[in-house]
């Protein structure tokens, strides 16, 4: 062999040797590492956020007693001319995608609780899912918003449930079985940790705002095709009643990656509904983080199939009875 081929056969070697000891590692699969951090005690909240946690709701009279002691925060999501219009004493106006900015800055140490307040109950629901899924395990959303405060802002339930039979006719209760398990989400933050991941994830989701998570009944049962829906009640209840094609899924154990997570569907947005659009809300937020284009049915039940909701017995039901006529603070005619 001559010189000249030796050396080029050496300089090869030695270019396909540094090549192979620089190459990127292959890359990590973000969705399965953030979900299983998430699942872990390891997380924020040092258990499994979505079978043990979802969601945190408090009623008007819990937020009414803790905040005459001062032990509750209150966070108000709503637009800043609602709130300047009528707000509940000692709140704060945050804009949702700020809310976590915010919290980051307060001492909580005096507080028992953060009540997150919006009109409904439902991007509340979203928001406080993130606050959790970061560790503020004091974060609560106030049960259906401001409409329980008083009757002065409860049009927005009111409404919901004069309309609440739009889909009565269109429910059955055929079941559809689960599809079989399939890939997770695809995420590129570029992040390699659980908690990097899920800090650049609930960024992400805080920007998008509730707008992106929630979708109406309307809209839903003008495209049935168009999204596979999650039934988020207990099997019981499923076998009454539901919407055609959905899937359910059993609240606090469906929802794992052991369980059925991977049976969701990642080329087609997740419709996801239960009794009052509050903890399909918290879930929507949970499933937008891992990855999952997922939107939570505004209302819920309540806003489709009212009135069998209460001779079925599937609840909760807003009522009347769910307005407590607190007094809120005003401006000055």
């Amino acid at each position: 062999m001559s010189k000249l081929k030796f050396l080029f056969l050496a300089v090869l070697v030695i270019a396909l040797t540094v090549t192979s000891c620089t190459k990127d590692p292959d890359p990590i699969n973000e969705a399965e590492v953030l979900i299983e951090y998430l699942e872990s005690d390891l997380s924020p909240l040092g258990k499994d956020y979505v079978s043990t946690d979802l969601p945190s709701v408090m009623a008007a009279t819990e937020l009414q007693t803790l905040n005459a002691a001062s032990q509750v925060y209150i966070i108000d999501i709503r637009s800043a001319a609602d709130f300047t219009a009528g707000r509940i004493t000692n709140a704060v106006n945050v804009e949702p995608a700020n809310i976590l900015t915010h919290i980051q800055g307060v001492n909580l140490a005096n507080y028992q609780k953060v009540a997150v307040v919006c009109y409904t109950g439902q991007t509340s629901g979203w928001a406080t899912s993130l606050l959790r899924l970061m560790g503020y395990s004091k974060a609560w959303s106030l049960k259906f918003g401001m409409c329980s405060w008083n009757q002065v802002f409860a049009s927005r339930w009111n409404n919901a449930i004069a309309a609440g039979n739009s889909q009565a006719a269109n429910f059955v209760n055929t079941a559809t079985a689960k599809p079989a398990a399939g890939n997770l989400p695809l995420l590129s933050t570029g992040k390699t940790t659980g908690q990097e991941i899920l800090e650049a994830r609930v960024n992400a989701v805080l920007a998008e705002g509730f707008s992106a998570a929630s979708v109406t009944n309307a809209t839903v049962f003008g495209n049935l095709a168009g999204y596979y829906i999650a039934n988020y009640w207990p099997l019981a209840q499923y076998n009454i009643s539901h919407i055609p094609g959905a899937v359910q899924y059993t609240p606090k154990e469906s929802m794992k990656l052991a369980a059925d997570l991977k049976t969701l569907p990642v080329d087609k947005p997740v419709a996801v509904y239960c009794y009052t659009g509050q903890t399909s809300a918290f879930l929507s937020a949970y499933l937008r983080v891992i990855g999952y284009d997922a939107k939570s049915i505004l209302y819920g039940t309540n806003g489709m199939i009212y009135d069998i909701m209460g001779t079925n017995s599937i609840n909760p039901r807003f009522s009347a009875a769910d307005i407590m006529n607190y007094s809120y603070v005003a401006p000055t005619k």
